[in-house]
């Protein structure tokens, strides 16, 4: 197993919008089971080298004026899970990735917020232990 620490580990969840947040999450939920408990649809899996660690991934639908994709332009950001938030962000300045320089931490982990070279905002989570 790789040692180095700042990387991603897995995928923390998908985020997009739509013009009918209502029905487009009926619809998933319908059609293919997928029940949001309103804070998006959770799906529960472990750590192939750490089976007995817990995460979860989170597939979230969110309405179409949500300023919280911005200033990207995009109409989804992907939530990408890591191990070491300040590390990765240390390598990711050092390659000058574009950082946004808001972060927050909660109960459950610590957020920041990165922009690939298309302006797409990607949220970079390290889950608590």
């Amino acid at each position: 197993m790789d040692e180095e620490r700042g990387k991603v580990i897995g995928l923390g969840g998908i985020f997009f919008k739509s013009p009918d947040q209502k029905n487009l999450t009926a619809w998933y939920a319908d059609r293919l089971g997928m029940k949001d408990n309103g804070e998006g649809v959770l799906f529960r899996w472990r750590e192939h080298e750490a089976p007995d660690r817990e995460h979860l991934s989170v597939w979230s639908i969110f309405r179409q004026d949500s300023k919280y994709f911005d200033p990207s332009k995009s109409s989804f950001m992907v939530n990408l899970m890591v191990d070491d938030l300040d590390a990765l962000l240390q390598k990711l300045r050092a390659a000058n990735v574009e950082i946004d320089p808001k972060q927050e931490d909660h109960d459950y982990g610590r957020f920041a917020w990165i922009y690939d070279p298309d302006g797409n905002k990607i949220e970079l989570w390290q889950p608590l232990p």
